[in-house]
């Protein structure tokens, strides 16, 4: 299939397109650049790419294509309160756009990468399938209701958006993101041997490695479309459901000699939900989320030190809040985040 692939150069893209490319797929990426020299190790091959902001994507730019696989977006929650009103712009407005866009191209099957934190607000410990009651508590989330819902209004029988609901990611990437929970406490574990908890520990995490995200993507592509059209899925493995206080003691487990600390300063979270895999494996024959939170933490560990990853590049150059107010206070991008 030819597959337009958004946010290439970001950390879930940079994994995912070598992925689609080995399963036979020709892949055009489609990024704003804005994490681009985001590297920790040698910069990835990189085929066909079209340079150009989500928000200002033109229909023409769509021709020809299968398939999108969008990963476009403001990435996280704390970028989402630092500016909700960019964050539904980018996440919601710009990629139900780009949907009704695909869909005028005569693109057949749109993969939109959801995510979890949809159930953010659930509580208790029951697993949530997809037909769970959505309570998003952050910008970043709301966003990913917003547009599951445009894009679903898009559906007929020539166009199919999947939905793939994404557990919270881990694993190396060569263009690597330091702000999310295991990533982040492997390298406080190897930066200064302390795996450093501000919350209580109690809230519930649900973790899928970026290869296993791929290869979710990669088997929905070619998945009968009777078995995904319309559909949501979660992304990830009941095994990685874990608490904060867990995924931190496997942290100290894989780096020896680090400590744990629960500092509890931040108080409780009220993101917390544990997630229910199910229906992915029965849709996707053959599909299993394989790496566990322990081999994430072995793997990170190991190309943190091949690569020397320094605390410089930890704080400022793989966190995504301060990568972006850096570039905008040395005036790289302006305050809407365009060149």
């Amino acid at each position: 299939m030819r597959v337009l692939l958004t946010g290439h150069q970001g950390y879930l893209g940079t994994v995912m397109a070598p992925v689609l490319t080995a399963a036979g797929h020709e892949v055009t990426g489609l990024d704003s650049g804005l994490f681009a020299d985001c590297l920790l190790g040698p910069a990835p091959a990189e085929g066909e790419s079209v340079a150009v902001d989500l928000r200002d994507v033109r229909p023409e730019q769509l021709a020809g294509f299968d398939a999108v696989a969008h990963l476009a977006a403001l990435s996280n929650d704390p970028l989402g309160a630092l500016a909700p009103e960019l964050t539904y712009d980018i996440n919601h407005h710009a990629s139900s756009r780009l949907g009704r866009l695909a869909k005028d191209a005569g693109v057949s099957r749109f993969l939109y990468a959801s995510t979890c934190s949809v159930y953010g607000a659930s509580g208790g410990d029951e697993l949530l399938g997809e037909d769970a009651p959505l309570r998003p508590v952050t910008p970043y989330a709301e966003s990913k209701v917003r547009v599951e819902d445009d894009l679903l209004a898009l559906a007929d029988d020539d166009f199919t958006p999947v939905f793939l609901r994404n557990a919270t990611a881990f694993g190396f990437s060569p263009r690597l993101r330091a702000d999310i929970v295991l990533n982040n406490l492997v390298g406080h574990a190897y930066l200064s041997g302390e795996v450093r908890v501000l919350s209580d520990g109690t809230p519930w995490r649900p973790l899928v490695h970026a290869l296993d995200i791929a290869e979710a993507f990669a088997a929905t592509l070619t998945a009968p479309k009777a078995a995904v059209h319309g559909q949501a899925f979660n992304v990830g493995s009941e095994q990685n459901n874990l608490t904060v206080a867990e995924i931190a003691a496997e942290v100290v487990e894989a780096a020896p000699g680090s400590v744990l600390t629960i500092t509890g300063e931040s108080g409780a979270d009220p993101r917390s939900y544990r997630v229910d895999f199910t229906k992915i494996r029965a849709a996707l024959p053959g599909y299993e989320a394989s790496w566990t939170v322990k081999a994430g933490a072995v793997e990170l560990l190991d190309a943190y030190r091949r690569h020397g990853l320094t605390e410089h590049d930890f704080v400022h150059r793989f966190t995504r809040l301060a990568r972006l107010s850096a570039r905008r206070a040395d005036g790289t991008i302006d305050d809407s985040l365009r060149p």
